[in-house]
């Protein structure tokens, strides 16, 4: 498009944050280990999310995020795996919570 400007990405990026009130703002998010996956029973087989499910499995996550120390860098999360065989296991990871700046 010849003519027009283009707000560089951190001038838009602190425009949507003004019009956002504060509790809709982003402030803290968490690269997750894998994806939802239905054979997990996070997400139905039409990709929705099962809420009451991810709560369970992610309590002490979503503890994380939200609590009021912003101090904290990461969390121990304790990841349940099902292998083919239909064995269970689960793996111990240190997950990055990373701030949103501005």
């Amino acid at each position: 498009m010849v003519g027009t400007a283009q707000a560089p990405l951190p001038t838009l990026r602190s425009s949507i944050r003004r019009l956002l009130s504060l509790p809709l703002r982003l402030r803290r998010f968490v690269n997750l280990h894998k994806d939802f996956d239905a054979d997990d029973g996070e997400i139905t087989r039409t990709r929705k999310l099962r809420r009451n499910v991810v709560e369970t499995n992610y309590d002490e996550l979503i503890r994380a995020l939200y609590a009021d120390t912003s101090s904290a860098k990461s969390v121990m999360f304790d990841a349940q795996i099902a292998y083919e065989s239909g064995e269970k296991g689960v793996i111990r990871r240190s997950l990055s919570i990373n701030q949103v700046g501005g």
